[in-house]
């Protein structure tokens, strides 16, 4: 008897000495600034038991498609206004949970030096999705080259130009294509994700530049279900940690901005 207690005893110790499992999710990002900052997340969440598998997607659209399907338990790539966009058209039951980072959107051209440059019937290349085509717009008319339909608020396009003095042309593109398209349009407005990864640098090689209140703070994304889940809350921790801010700020050097 007192045989089999020791036995019991011992293999209590031994199983309490093992530590608990980590949990592991898996997360969307683009290419760029947002793989980058999520290896540094990947980093701090470990030590704090959570694994994190990076996949990367070179669009907009699956990464929401993904995660909406369980493929992945969280994204970061995207802002409200696109997230808020993709819940109401694809139906979606996704939910912000944290702020990330503000990529300030710019217009680059291979043809001017300065926007003002820019000739009557310039060729414009902008983004085809909703969202990114009316931050475009907006950005040319806070500037005061164009004017917009004011009741259409942050969704408008092309067809809500009301005012074009320079008579833009606006080609619309898949926002990945842009910095290729540099070649065949006066400027093309570019997220800043995927300038950087074309080799332009936003802070020295945009015409153009949106002003830092635009309302387009990038975020995490998760199923409406999970937003309460343990998991997210360290994943929140980890992403606005002291280490990630720091990265963000001595890698990007104002072209990405920490938004917490």
């Amino acid at each position: 008897m007192l045989k089999s207690l020791r036995s019991l005893l011992t293999a209590g110790l031994v199983l309490a000495a093992v530590p608990a499992l980590a949990e592991t999710i898996k997360i969307g990002v683009t290419p760029g600034p947002h793989a980058q900052i999520m290896e540094v997340v990947r980093e701090v969440a470990k030590a704090d038991g959570l694994d994190i598998e990076i996949l990367e997607f070179s669009d907009y659209v699956v990464p929401n498609q993904a995660l909406h399907d369980g493929e992945l338990q969280a994204n970061s790539f995207q802002h409200k206004p696109y997230l808020d966009n993709q819940v109401k058209d694809r139906g979606f039951d996704l939910v912000e949970v944290a702020q990330t980072v503000n990529f300030p959107m710019g217009l680059y051209s291979k043809k001017v030096k300065s926007f003002d440059e820019l000739k009557d019937g310039a060729i414009i290349g902008i983004p085809n999705d909703p969202t990114n085509s009316g931050r475009a717009l907006l950005i040319l008319q806070d500037a005061g080259f164009i004017k917009l339909n004011p009741e259409k608020g942050l969704k408008v396009g092309p067809a809500d130009v009301t005012e074009n003095a320079k008579n833009f042309s606006f080609i619309e593109l898949d926002a990945a294509q842009l910095p290729r398209s540099l070649d065949d349009t006066d400027a093309s407005a570019i997220n800043t994700n995927y300038a950087l990864e074309a080799g332009l640098n936003p802070t020295q090689d945009a015409i153009l530049k949106e002003g830092a209140k635009a309302p387009y703070i990038n975020l995490i994304a998760v199923r409406s279900a999970d937003k309460d889940a343990e998991w997210v809350a360290k994943l929140k921790k980890a992403y606005h940690s002291d280490k990630v801010k720091a990265f963000v700020l001595e890698t990007f050097k104002g072209a990405v901005v920490p938004a917490w």
